[in-house]
């Protein structure tokens, strides 16, 4: 998905981390072949293959791509599971973004997190609280520097990922919102 920006990730991550940092970077998605109503998806990844492919040499060894199986969704599951728990840092850089499902799954994970203010993010994720937020999704270095700031504060980035899984459990989870709506009409007017 081009609102993802996954271009922009790649870029930030050669142009500010590499040669900063030890640190990989994997950019996954879905295998376009198994996404049906994403006309784009296949263009994004090939623009996405080619961007990799004019990278230097070093920087080609840390940045992989990882096109996710489709058609076992418990298979999918289990790797996006894994991908994200060994994440030293989980990053969302969208362009436009609603509810990001991204952002609840590495709050829940306690994993720290970097995003765009921008759609639901701001409300899943306070800055500097359970993660960082850049202002400008294009402005590649504040995004570089925020992914690192993770990578070389781990103080900072377990605090955050402390946080953010007590704001998960706090805001994000099907039984608060059960006990928001019965409260909701328990409390209506009865006439």
């Amino acid at each position: 998905d081009r609102l993802k920006d996954m271009l922009g990730v790649m870029q930030a991550f050669d142009e500010y981390i590499v040669g900063k940092s030890p640190a990989h970077l994997v950019l996954a998605g879905p295998s376009v072949s198994g996404v049906t109503d994403d006309p784009e998806g296949a263009e994004v990844l090939d623009e996405c293959v080619s961007a990799w492919r004019g990278l230097p040499h070093h920087s080609r060894t840390r940045i992989h791509l990882a096109c996710l199986p489709m058609v076992d969704v418990d298979e999918n599951a289990a790797i996006v599971n894994a991908l994200q728990r060994h994440a030293a840092v989980v990053a969302q850089k969208s362009l436009a973004e609603g509810f990001g499902l991204t952002v609840s799954e590495a709050l829940w994970k306690a994993r720290p997190f970097v995003g765009t203010r921008v759609g639901g993010i701001p409300d899943q994720v306070t800055d500097g609280e359970e993660g960082l937020l850049i202002d400008d999704g294009t402005d590649l270095e504040a995004f570089g520097a925020a992914v690192l700031r993770l990578l070389d504060d781990r103080d900072l980035a377990e605090r955050l990922g402390r946080n953010a899984h007590e704001r998960a459990l706090r805001d994000f989870l099907g039984d608060r919102h059960l006990e928001q709506y019965a409260a909701l009409v328990g409390g209506l007017d009865s006439r």
